[in-house]
């Protein structure tokens, strides 16, 4: 059921007090007045009434007036329905994962598009099926699963890798992985080495096995991923 501070309003403005809960649900830092009357394109006096209604209505808006809003930890709106745009957004995503070559992204991709057609009304539906965005071929083929890099990453477990490098020397990694890119025609591992004692980033196609391990790592809530990135940036 939608917050009450709903009901009496006309449409247009309701559907910008879910867009102003959508953006603040989106954005980790506090966001401004003047920052979302310029992506609603209205003025921070009507972003200000917005936001007493909000409060009113009992969304846990945290902040004030010249320093910025966050949406508290916890609170969510019932599934709202897509727009053309992000319909498209969804099925050009699933598209390029598709071409990835990692089986079961692929199919998770089909299943979230399957899902999505099957609550969408009949004209949005149409607009999916008929949709006139494709994706090229990536030219990215990771030859080897990395289901379990992406398990690892996500629940912060170290890997032992088999790795053959650029001079096709054979070696035995233990690695905190940090995330899986597709890029170019490759597929990149980006990991912490305890061999190398410094980031580094592993080709799948150069992985010749890969053995999860129970050993955890501490990812410091995504900070470690950042410096991982801050890194790769210097070197280039």
């Amino acid at each position: 059921m939608l917050p009450v501070f709903l009901e009496g309003h006309t449409m247009r403005r309701a559907d910008r007090l879910l867009q102003i809960v959508q953006i603040l649900r989106r954005r980790r830092r506090p966001t401004t007045a003047d920052s979302l009357a310029a992506e609603l394109e209205v003025s921070a006096r009507t972003v200000y009434r917005d936001m007493d209604a909000l409060l009113a209505g009992g969304v846990p808006i945290a902040g004030e007036a010249g320093i910025g809003y966050v949406l508290r930890a916890g609170y969510d709106l019932p599934p709202l329905m897509f727009t053309i745009e992000e319909i498209e957004a969804v099925v050009l995503g699933a598209q390029m994962v598709a071409k990835t070559g990692d089986r079961m992204l692929a199919r998770a991709a089909e299943d979230a598009v399957a899902k999505i057609a099957h609550v969408l009304p009949g004209a949005l539906r149409e607009e999916l099926e008929r949709t006139a965005l494709f994706a090229p071929d990536v030219g990215c083929k990771a030859p080897i699963d990395l289901a379990p890099v992406r398990a690892a990453v996500r629940r912060e477990r170290k890997l032992k890798i088999a790795y053959r490098d650029g001079a096709e020397r054979a070696t035995e990694r233990r690695i905190w992985p940090l995330l899986v890119a597709f890029l170019g025609e490759a597929a990149l591992v980006g990991a912490w080495c305890e061999l190398r004692r410094d980031f580094r980033t592993f080709r799948a196609d150069r992985i010749a096995a890969i053995e999860p391990l129970e050993e955890r790592f501490d990812g410091r809530r995504g900070a470690l991923r950042r410096e991982y990135l801050a890194a790769i940036d210097m070197m280039d």
